[in-house]
């Protein structure tokens, strides 16, 4: 059994139609896995063995053990 890597992450939706976008590991980056946020709704996830990336689309807040950030800026 592969061990966990424990890089938890939390994605917020702040809009209907967010996209959280999992990028693997390798010699080649592909998309491996997505998932569609409504407004309001939160998604845990961590870095795998196969996961080395996430891509956000959409107006989110991203929460790390190394801090957070807004996908987009207030206006």
């Amino acid at each position: 059994m592969a061990e966990q890597m424990g890089n938890f992450f939390l994605v917020k939706a702040k809009e209907d139609g967010v996209n959280v976008i999992g990028l693997t590991r390798g010699k080649d980056t592909r998309f491996h896995h997505s998932e569609k946020l409504d407004r309001g709704e939160v998604m845990v996830a961590q870095f795998t063995e196969h996961t080395s990336a996430i891509k956000v689309r959409g107006k989110a807040l991203v929460m790390t053990p190394f801090g957070q950030t807004d996908t987009e800026e207030d206006e």
